[in-house]
C-alpha cells in the first residue's frame, strides 16, 4: 500500500510547466522555478528601452534640473539607480543629485530608500508598506495645490495616482525611467500563447502590467483572445507579483493569485502551494497517484509521462473507476486520426512510464479504466 508519509525527493513544482513573461530578471525567476522542479517556458512579452537611449527621460531630467520641483517621488530601486546612471552618462549626474537634495524626496518602500541613500541622498519619508496609495494619502494630506510634483514612472500604470494629484491642483511631471516596447522576436510569445491555450502550461507568471497587457494584445492580434481568457480563467493559473500587475487581467475578468509580499521569492512560494493543491490525487490499485501537468507522482515518486499518455490519463481521471471507450480516448489524443490502434500504442507507453501497469485496467471490448481502490468507489461513483 502507498505510504502517505513518504518524503518526496523532488521539488514541489516537479511535473508542472510554468510560463515566464518577464523581460527583466527573467533568468532569476526561471532559476527559482527550476530549482523547485518546474519546467519553464520563457517568452519575454516586452522589451525595455535602455535608459541612456531614451530621449523622454533626458527631456524630463533637464526639466527637473532647470525648473525646481517641490516633490520627487521615487517608485522603484532599479529605476532610480538607472536614472542616476543615465544622467551621469549625459553629463548631468551632479546637477540632478544637487537638485534632488533641494526637494522633498519620497521613496516608495525600503528598497527604493536604499537606492536613494546609495546615491548620497536622504529621503524625506518612506512608507513601510511600499504602497503608492499611502504615498498619495500623505501628499494629499500635505496639500498639493500649486505644487510641482515629479513622479518616477516605472513602466506600470499608477491608477488614479497622477489623476488625484492633478485634481488636487498639482502640476505633475512624469519621469519615464524606462519604456516598454513589444519584443523584437514575437515567436516565443506565440509559442507561450499556444502552450497556454492547449493547456500545456500549468501557470503563467507576470511581473509587470505591461507584460500582461502585451500578451493579451498579441492574443487579440492572432484571434485567440477568447481562447486565452478561457484557459486563464479555468485551467492555467495566472500568478502576478502584485495587484498593479494584475490590473490588465482583472479588466478582462481573469482572477489571479498574488503573494502578500510583492517579490519574486514569495511569488514562487505561492506557486509551490497553489499548483500541487490543484493537482488530482487518486487512490489507484494500492497506490497514491497524483496527476500533474507533464508528470505523475506514484507513491511520491516522479514519473515523467509523454504528452499523449497524459492526455489518456486525464481522460480516464475525469471519471475515475469508470470505463472509457477507445473511441473517446482516441478523441482525447492530439492528432491521432481515426486509428484506434493509436490508443493501444499510447496506452502501452503510458503504463511503462507509470511503472505500475496495474493502475490501468483493460476492459475487453469496452475500453480502459483506472483501477480505483474499492474504498474510493462510493466517493467517485465507480461502476
Amino acid at each position: 500500500m502507498y505510504d502517505e508519509q513518504q518524503q518526496p525527493d523532488h521539488g514541489p513544482l516537479a511535473g508542472f510547466t510554468v510560463g515566464v513573461t518577464a523581460a527583466r530578471r527573467a533568468d532569476e525567476l526561471g532559476a527559482l522555478l527550476q530549482r523547485r522542479g518546474a519546467a519553464v517556458v520563457h517568452a519575454p512579452a516586452l522589451r525595455i528601452v535602455p535608459l541612456s537611449d531614451d530621449s523622454e527621460l533626458l527631456a524630463a531630467t533637464k526639466e527637473i534640473i532647470q525648473r525646481h520641483p517641490d516633490v520627487v517621488v521615487a517608485t522603484t530601486a532599479i529605476g532610480f539607480r538607472g536614472w542616476v546612471e543615465a544622467a551621469d552618462g549625459w553629463g548631468l549626474g551632479e546637477d540632478l543629485l544637487n537638485r534632488l537634495r533641494e526637494v522633498e524626496l519620497l521613496a516608495r518602500g525600503p528598497k527604493v530608500k536604499g537606492a536613494v541613500r546609495a546615491a548620497g541622498l536622504t529621503e524625506e519619508w518612506s512608507p513601510s508598506s511600499e504602497s503608492m496609495a499611502e504615498v498619495l494619502d500623505r501628499l494629499l494630506e500635505e496639500g498639493v495645490e500649486g505644487r510641482r510634483i515629479a513622479v518616477q514612472l516605472h513602466g506600470e500604470p499608477l491608477p488614479g495616482f497622477v489623476e488625484a494629484l492633478r485634481a488636487g491642483g498639482a502640476e505633475v511631471l512624469g519621469v519615464p525611467v524606462y519604456r516598454w516596447l513589444p519584443p523584437v522576436e514575437i515567436g516565443p510569445v506565440d509559442r507561450l500563447l499556444d502552450a497556454a491555450i492547449s493547456r500545456s502550461l500549468d501557470a503563467v507568471t507576470f511581473t509587470s502590467a505591461p507584460a500582461a497587457a502585451s500578451l493579451l494584445t498579441r492574443a487579440e492580434e492572432r484571434g485567440l483572445l477568447d481562447e486565452l481568457l478561457a484557459a486563464l480563467r479555468h485551467d492555467v493559473l495566472p500568478a502576478c507579483v502584485g495587484p498593479v500587475t494584475a490590473l490588465p487581467l482583472q479588466a478582462r475578468g481573469v482572477d489571479t493569485v498574488q503573494p502578500e509580499r510583492f517579490r519574486l521569492g514569495p511569488l514562487v512560494q505561492l506557486l509551490c502551494r497553489e499548483l500541487p493543491g490543484r493537482a488530482r490525487s487518486l487512490p489507484i490499485a494500492g497506490h497514491r497517484v497524483e496527476i500533474r501537468g507533464h508528470a505523475v507522482l506514484v507513491d511520491g515518486e516522479l514519473r515523467p509521462v509523454p504528452p499523449a499518455g497524459m492526455s489518456l490519463l486525464r481522460a480516464l481521471a475525469r471519471r475515475p473507476g469508470w470505463v472509457v471507450a477507445r473511441a473517446d480516448l482516441l478523441r482525447a489524443l492530439p492528432g491521432a486520426g481515426r486509428d484506434e490502434h493509436a490508443v493501444e500504442t499510447a496506452m502501452a507507453r503510458l503504463r511503462t512510464a507509470l511503472g505500475a501497469p496495474k493502475l490501468i485496467q483493460t476492459v475487453v471490448k469496452r475500453g480502459y479504466r483506472l483501477a480505483l481502490d474499492p474504498a474510493a468507489d462510493a466517493k467517485y461513483g465507480g461502476e
